[in-house]
């Protein structure tokens, strides 16, 4: 192997960790201001007015 091909192989993306990180901090944020209340209230309402009850 050649020195360029070593230095290649180790080189660690950084883009996947920012995407993870962020999409993170969001669900945190949406956790706390209550959002996932809301979206399960939408959701119910959905599926009652599908089956014809709400």
């Amino acid at each position: 192997m050649s020195m360029g091909s070593e230095k290649k192989a180790k080189r660690v993306r950084i883009a996947p960790f920012i995407t993870i990180l962020f999409f993170l901090i969001m669900g945190i944020v949406g956790i706390m201001t209550g959002e996932v209340r809301r979206v399960l209230e939408q959701a119910v309402q959905v599926c009652l007015s599908c089956i014809g009850i709400g």
